[in-house]
């Protein structure tokens, strides 16, 4: 069993930066592959970012390349996700996400694909 725990977002200003971090439970985290995803008002939940166990592999959907960046400490448990050059158009409710134990990335970019998930944190940018 995981628990989730996001924090970190807030308002902020187009072209500015937030960090979120996403804090587990459990002594596996290292076997869990990590996920962001977020969902704004009438939308689905859409996959953001993942930091999967095998390899260190990272993964962003197209919007946040470049942008976006996940990282994660196993020593602490904790994902994070920092996020430069925001846009009004990633104003949305952030969701950290834990896929696993030992689980391979096939569905790393689905929801579906998660069995665990935290409570979510809001993000407003400002035009």
């Amino acid at each position: 069993q995981v628990q989730l725990v996001e924090s970190g977002g807030g308002l902020v200003q187009a072209g500015g930066s937030l960090r979120l971090s996403c804090a587990a439970s459990g002594r596996t985290f290292s076997t869990y592959t990590m996920g962001w995803f977020r969902q704004a008002p009438g939308k689905e939940r859409a996959f953001v970012a993942a930091f999967s166990w095998i390899g260190g592999s990272t993964y962003y959907t197209d919007s946040v390349k470049g942008r976006f960046t996940i990282s994660r400490d196993n020593a602490v448990n904790t994902v994070y996700l920092e996020m430069n050059r925001l846009k009004p158009e990633d104003t949305a409710v952030y969701y950290c996400a834990a896929r696993g134990p030992y689980l391979d990335d096939y569905d790393y970019y689905r929801a579906q694909g998660y069995g665990y998930w935290g409570q979510g944190t809001q993000v407003t940018v400002s035009s």
